[in-house]
């Protein structure tokens, strides 16, 4: 009698459907913008799209605001995640319990609720629209993805490390300026690239509540999609694509840099 051989299952085939979701919604949409990118409207194909990037007084002022929002944005939410990291990460009571009450359950509401909510608080004070608060409403959107990976890096640091620095006679500031801080320098740069950028594409926030001067590159690149005017096409094409660029290579960077500094050493690992 023959016998069959016995089917090995492979635990790659569940990567297949993350594969196909990838190519169909991922890859696709990619190759169709770098098409775009490089045809003009008639559909021939041009470089001029790209020139009009660099070239285009509007793009290069718009694309320079959204650079300055983006920093400050960034900047401020970093001064306010890093101390409630430590804070978080350093005391005794139950840290996942307050990580999910204050930071991950409110997540879970629409994103637009949460903005429009902040904004009816915000005017109720007397506020006005303007570059104040698009950075508040941006700062209140990406603070969690900077404050988890700092937390993360700080609760998972080797203590014994700080409890060396203060045997050998430092203080709890040199302590930290010494030891704390450049370990936890990996976690700042994932938190800082992971707000970074995607504030360039994220134009609803300033639309409700900045004004014309907060408006960031990706309303503009919205804009030429969305008003069926297909010779914007080419032209929102590029630009989508440079952005991408820019993504990509503040990514390699936080890599290199992450790879260069001290990764902060895991509990119970060797001093």
């Amino acid at each position: 009698m023959l016998k069959h051989k016995a089917k090995v299952f492979r635990p790659t085939a569940f990567a297949f459907p993350y594969l196909a979701t990838t190519i169909v919604f991922v890859i696709v949409p990619l190759i169709l913008i770098l098409v775009y990118a490089f045809r003009d409207g008639d559909g021939n194909f041009t470089l001029q799209n790209f020139a009009q990037v660099f070239t285009n007084p509007t793009n290069l002022t718009q694309l320079l605001k959204t650079i300055g929002i983006a920093a400050v944005s960034t900047l401020i939410t970093l001064l306010i995640a890093y101390p409630t990291a430590f804070i978080l990460a350093s005391q005794p009571f139950n840290k996942m319990a307050i990580l999910a009450l204050l930071f991950i359950i409110p997540m879970w509401i629409n994103f637009m609720l949460r903005i429009f909510a902040l904004k009816s608080l915000l005017v109720t004070l007397g506020m006005k629209q303007g570059y104040v608060m698009a950075v508040i409403g941006i700062v209140y959107d990406f603070f969690p993805y900077v404050l988890l990976p700092i937390y993360t890096v700080l609760s998972n640091m080797d203590k014994s490390y700080l409890e060396a620095s203060r045997d050998l006679g430092a203080n709890n500031i040199g302590t930290f300026f010494r030891v704390t801080l450049p370990l936890s320098i990996p976690g700042v740069i994932s938190g800082v690239s992971m707000m970074f950028m995607p504030v360039f594409s994220s134009y609803a926030i300033t639309a409700m509540m900045g004004d014309a001067e907060t408006s960031v590159i990706g309303a503009k690149i919205a804009s030429m999609f969305t008003h069926q005017n297909y010779g914007d096409y080419g032209p929102g094409s590029a630009l989508s694509f440079v952005l991408l660029v820019l993504v990509l290579i503040v990514m390699v960077v936080s890599n290199v840099l992450t790879r260069k500094t001290n990764k902060a050493p895991a509990k119970g690992g060797k001093a």
